[in-house]
């Protein structure tokens, strides 16, 4: 079946269509109206008779980073109406004692509190509806998080029944709805971001759908963070879900591309026009993590285990107070873009100074000529060769978080560059992991709406317990359960498995060097899947090729730079081309 994939990103969109064993792609630069982004895809790609249309959107993100979402009330449990600001009450930067904490998303005047109490072990205060303040006229929406509901949440059902009763034009979200879990302050937090998004991407989502039904396409599924894919009204209920579907499809990509290509070790890196997002993949799977923070926010939500950095393509070159040269975090975007776009961009890019340095065509997939004289002119006296290599060493420092720091060693892995910057640095952000195999696939510019094309349908549940492991009720056969010993702050995720305390010694010991297996361990909660497999990912082979460093490949969508000492081979069999440091595997070999 003919399947299709267009993931928006902060520069370009891009579309990648499987029919059979035909693969077409396409990339155009992302409107302001996403819609119009993904409609232009389509047509660029040239699509047909559609079965299955999958989108990965950054609606979401970019409402809750810009600030433009809802206008939201907060319903707690009285006496906890401050929850929100109160946070855990530790600082925003452990050394800098004025760096200020994200604002939350309620103003002070707009958190309540409803007179009522649940406990660990029952009602301790009966609800009164009685005690619900009136809103005000201009909220849009309101998050509902009461104590324990995620143990009893007979309370938040039914002040959220009463919410939607007395405000029916009003978006209601409850806790135990969203992040039914353990810990207040992050299911509040969750709850929060879920409500405050709701208008602006349940109205994109709608429009889309429209959009698509008048193209005569089939209705859009929506990535989720954690992976899977969701449908449009799913996505609309609860937009949190997708607040990374983008760099989420990119990791499903990498793990089904790496897999073809015999390496199920890996560690994805993603470079964009505006950021760089890394992954690390073992077993064929991306890992996932059940809390994440986006734009100083924590989020309890499923999702695939990402580190980003605001690195990209696009990201400004600059000096800071003290002469030092610095990359990151503003970017120029779509508009105006690099300075070498040629579309007033004024300011230096990681981009301009790539394509001083040789490393890019005079003229991008998709089109667009770039301009050396203007590049030149924005960069001024800054040298190229430094300002790629202070992006490098951002993108490195993700790249030793989800390794070295977590107890993997680089070296078993292979690193896959996808993005349209990413094959550009990956040689050299492997030669300083000490990583001999650099995979870059033929779709390396669009292998997020591969990903998406491909991507599982996947519903996360989680099911609070928060009481000794062996007092727990029966517990499924497959998922993943956090555990801890009695007393711990923080829990370890461990596969479901017959003997559980057994596989949490064990992962205690590998984690923090020590088990006691005389202590009482401690059923947090656990986290289970439904999962339908994705269309099967067949990937016709490309040409045979051969290249020597220092040399630069002009790839469908993306650009690869081979530095001395590294060759690339594309056999014939696959689509991938693999990069070898020729160097670092004769010092294996011992040639």
């Amino acid at each position: 079946m003919a399947v299709l994939g267009v993931d928006v990103g902060g520069t370009f969109t891009d579309a990648v269509l499987l029919d059979g064993d035909e693969v077409r792609t396409a990339k155009v630069p992302t409107a302001a109206r996403q819609q119009e982004s993904v409609l232009a895809a389509v047509r660029a790609v040239g699509a047909g008779e559609i079965e299955r249309f999958t989108h990965g959107t950054t609606v979401a993100t970019n409402a809750l980073l810009e600030r433009k979402g809802a206008r939201t009330a907060f319903v707690a449990t009285e006496g906890f109406e401050h929850l929100l600001h109160l946070r855990r009450q530790d600082r925003a930067h452990l050394y800098r004692l004025c760096a200020a904490h994200a604002e939350p998303l309620v103003p002070l005047e707009r958190c309540h509190g409803v007179r009522e109490r649940i406990g660990p072990g029952g009602v301790v205060t009966p609800l009164e509806l009685s005690s619900l303040p009136e809103l005000g006229s201009e909220v849009e929406a309101v998050a509902v998080c009461l104590l324990f509901s995620f143990r009893d949440p007979s309370h938040e059902r039914a002040v959220a029944e009463e919410l939607r009763r007395r405000f029916p034009t009003v978006r209601v979200v409850a806790s135990h709805e969203i992040s039914p879990e353990f810990r207040e302050y992050e299911r509040a937090s969750t709850t929060a971001v879920d409500a405050y998004l709701g208008p602006a991407v349940s109205g994109y989502l709608e429009e889309l759908g429209r959009a698509c039904l008048r193209a005569g396409l089939p209705e859009p599924l929506v990535m989720r963070s954690s992976g899977g894919v969701a449908t449009l009204a799913e996505a609309a209920a609860h937009p949190a879900v997708a607040l990374v579907s983008g760099p989420a499809a990119g990791v499903v990509g990498v793990a089904r591309v790496a897999r073809l290509a015999g390496a199920e070790e890996a560690l994805s890196l993603d470079m964009g026009g505006t950021s760089t997002d890394v992954c690390l993949i073992r077993g064929g799977e991306a890992g996932r993590a059940a809390e994440r923070e986006v734009a100083g926010l924590p989020l309890r939500l499923p999702t695939v285990d990402l580190q980003t950095v605001g690195a990209g393509g696009g990201s400004i070159v600059w000096r800071d107070e003290g002469g030092a040269l610095r990359v990151g975090p503003e970017s120029a975007g779509a508009e105006p873009g690099p300075a070498c776009y040629g579309r007033g961009g004024e300011r230096p890019t990681v981009t301009d100074a790539n394509l001083l340095l040789g490393r890019l065509p005079e003229r991008l997939a998709g089109g667009l000529e770039l301009d050396r004289s203007a590049a030149e002119r924005a960069l001024g006296e800054i040298d190229p060769a430094e300002a790629v290599e202070v992006v490098d060493a951002e993108m490195l420092r993700a790249l030793r978080l989800v390794s070295i720091e977590r107890g993997h060693d680089p070296r078993d892995f292979a690193l896959v560059a996808f993005g349209g910057a990413g094959p550009l640095h990956a040689c050299s952000l492997a030669e300083e992991l000490e990583i001999s195999t650099v995979l870059v696939p033929a779709q390396a510019g669009v292998l997020s709406a591969l990903g998406l094309a491909v991507g599982d349908e996947r519903r996360d549940r989680v099911v609070s317990y928060v009481c000794a492991l062996d007092e727990a009720d029966e517990l499924p056969a497959e998922g993943e359960a956090d555990l801890r010993y009695r007393g711990q702050s923080f829990e370890l995720t461990v596969s479901l498995e017959p003997d559980l305390a057994a596989a949490f010694h064990r992962a205690h010991e590998a984690h923090y060097g020590y088990a006691d297996p005389e202590r009482e361990i401690e059923l947090v909660a656990v986290r289970t899947a439904d999962v339908r497999p994705g269309p099967r990912l067949e990937l016709p082979p490309a040409e045979p090729l051969r290249a020597e460093g220092p040399t630069r490949l002009d790839l469908e969508g993306a650009t690869c730079w081979i530095p001395p000492g590294w060759v690339g081979v594309r056999d014939g069999t696959s689509s991938t081309l693999r990069l070898t440091n020729v160097s670092r595997e004769r010092e294996k070999s011992g040639t």
